[in-house]
């Protein structure tokens, strides 16, 4: 089976702009809260807290990317299950974390999440501002230098991570992609081991149970078990180049 058709836009500029969640009609309310409920029932630790989703993604111009988000709950996404209903795409960000030496960084997710022993990019889903203010470009790269440093332990900075591509995959799902500097592998891999140190230290599973460093898309394809949707196609671009 080939894997689903993912997009992927080089982004030089982001413009964002705040849009509404679509009304639901009765019948689909209900249908999305038994939905959420027999989800939360089977998993626990499933939290309906504040999300973004994506209304809609523009690629117009080169290097342009006009995207308008809208402030849902986790429950939103329980639609994709519900017959006739719509839901809208997930917003994320995650980052590529180079080494010195050229490989990219690829993390495996942990049995205690939604999505157990996958492979993708550290990152995690983008969170609304407060009420009444906007999102804003910087409020994202933000966001991504927080999931690396609570993923990862690595404390690159907001400041040190650009914006490179946006992709958009599987449920129509929009990832922010950033780049990260180069670092050395001994000091990826320390970070990591102390990062998941320090989650076990509390009682809880770190995120991630493992990472790897590839070369290629081809080296990706040896990892066993599934891959995010957009991974490959974003390590063939940094990786394997145009």
């Amino acid at each position: 089976m080939l894997p689903p058709a993912v997009d992927l836009f080089d982004v030089e500029r982001l413009l964002l702009t705040e849009g509404e969640e679509p009304v639901l009609s009765p019948s689909d309310a209900a249908a999305r809260d038994r939905v959420w409920s027999k989800a939360v029932q089977a998993n626990p630790a499933l939290f309906d807290g504040p999300a973004v989703a994506c209304a809609e993604l523009q690629y117009r111009e080169p290097g342009v990317v006009r995207l308008s988000w809208v402030r849902v709950t986790y429950r939103h996404y329980a639609l994709r299950r519900v017959p006739g209903a719509t839901a809208l795409p997930s917003l994320f960000v995650n980052v590529v974390q180079p080494t010195v030496d050229g490989r990219l960084l690829v993390a495996r997710m942990s049995s205690s999440t939604a999505a157990p022993g996958r492979w993708q990019l550290p990152g995690g889903s983008v969170e609304p501002p407060q009420t009444g203010e906007g999102l804003e470009e910087s409020d994202l790269a933000v966001q991504a230098a927080r999931e690396l440093a609570e993923e990862l332990g690595l404390d690159a900075g907001a400041k040190a991570l650009r914006l490179s591509v946006v992709t958009r995959g599987e449920n129509g799902s929009v990832g922010l992609t950033y780049l990260a500097p180069p670092l050395a592998e001994p000091a990826v891999r320390a970070a990591f081991s102390a990062a998941a140190a320090a989650e076990r230290a509390q009682g809880r599973e770190p995120e991630l149970a493992d990472i790897a460093l590839v070369r290629s898309s081809q080296e990706l394809a040896n990892l066993p078990g599934p891959h995010a949707d957009y991974l490959e196609p974003i390590i063939r671009r940094f990786a394997d180049g145009p």
